[in-house]
């Protein structure tokens, strides 16, 4: 296969980053409990990331459009990363977590969503599955989760920032060898995000799955604390996150066999559905065990969540904004609801315990399930 054909040096960017990606999602929380800080604490240097994302996402992606190039956007960022994340990664006191923590997350949100753009890019000039590439960010993240949990119960959670430059380092090592997707569009000018912004669906859409974002972003800041709380291990908490994106990697390898086959909406509302259900059954569980073996949930709800998701929002805008779309798309769905999932996740964590935060969550998700139903009968909701 031809360079300009192979999908090879993308889907290796992807497994790399994610891999480092869970060094942060999956021992962060438990870094920073590590260090002294409590539950409102730590909900604060979690929600940094998303609300920094709120703004570095549109710029990066407005960058990658007006640029006409994923590529050099994403060598950009992960320069930045490398650099903020060695000093990030080896704070102790709040002030600086929260100062560092920022810089870090301005390079390293976008990172993702640009790669999945390209990723969709790609998989539609070369009519292959998004899902066939996308799956390798999957299999880095479970990957990592496991090998990364088991290294850090041995030399310590405080060590974390070695195992993360090195596969942040891989990463950015593979970008330098990506494809850009060929773009035969006009170069976005700054008023096109205003016409961005005037798509009620795509606005109305946006509003409606924050309802379920927002669980699964308090899941990510908080599972591994709910789980030692519970009398887990860091190891145990290694294994839940392998467990789950594992599932999340079958799925998203199998969407050429099931993805064309309903409206995305109906996916979507499923995916809510079964996240509640899986909320309500962390609430009740009282073994961690049990709830690591429950993260197969994981690929049903997330991955097929995002999955659809991130393809009907690509329907939805013209193709030289995708870049834009695209992280406009990421920094709502799982930037403002971070902030939010983080924050008063945090709060409850702290007053009323895991199992009353995954009861709100459940309910949350239901009320969300609820609200896509009425968009799908809804005229907005046919696009």
């Amino acid at each position: 296969m031809a360079q300009g054909e192979s999908t090879i040096p993308l889907k290796m960017l992807l497994f790399y980053f994610h891999a480092a990606n869970t060094v942060i999602v999956t021992f962060l929380p438990l870094y920073l409990q590590f260090r002294g800080l409590d539950g409102t604490e730590i909900g604060l240097v979690m929600a940094i990331g998303p609300f920094v994302s709120i703004f570095s996402q549109p710029f990066w992606g407005y960058m990658s459009d007006k640029s006409q190039s994923v590529k050099r956007i994403l060598m950009l960022c992960l320069i930045g990363v490398l650099i903020s994340s060695t000093f990030f990664l080896q704070m102790a006191t709040l002030p600086l977590l929260l100062t560092l923590g920022a810089a870090y997350y301005f390079f390293a949100a976008p990172i993702g969503a640009l790669g999945d753009s390209l990723a969709q890019r790609r998989a539609d000039q070369l009519r292959v599955s998004f899902g066939t590439i996308r799956t390798w960010g999957s299999i880095g993240f479970a990957t990592s989760s496991i090998i990364i949990g088991q290294v850090l119960a041995m030399t310590g959670i405080q060590y974390m920032v070695w195992p993360y430059l090195v596969l942040a380092g891989a990463a950015f090592l593979t970008s330098t060898r990506l494809v850009d997707a060929n773009v035969k569009a006009r170069p976005v000018q700054i008023r096109d995000m205003g016409s961005l912004m005037k798509k009620k669906p795509f606005i109305i859409f946006l509003g409606l799955i924050l309802f379920i974002t927002t669980t699964h972003r308090a899941n990510d800041s908080f599972i591994g604390i709910h789980i030692a709380n519970l009398g887990g291990s860091e190891q145990l908490v290694g294994f839940a996150w392998f467990a789950g994106v594992a599932s999340e990697a079958l799925v998203f390898a199998t969407a050429g066999k099931w993805f064309q086959k309903f409206h995305p909406l109906l996916f979507i509302i499923g995916a809510g559905l079964l996240f509640s259900i899986r909320w309500f059954l962390y609430a009740i569980l009282a073994d961690p065990a049990l709830i690591v073996g429950l993260q197969f949930l994981h690929g049903l709800t997330y991955g097929v969540f995002y999955l659809t998701a991130f393809s009907y929002v690509t329907s939805l805008i013209p193709k030289f904004l995708q870049a834009t779309g695209h992280l406009v798309f990421v920094s709502v769905a799982f930037g403002v609801t971070g902030i939010i999932g983080s924050l008063v996740g945090g709060i409850i964590m702290d007053n009323l315990g895991g199992e009353s935060l995954y009861t709100y969550m459940g309910s949350t998700s239901a009320t969300g399930v609820i609200l896509l139903l009425l968009y799908h009968i809804l005229p907005y909701g046919k696009s």
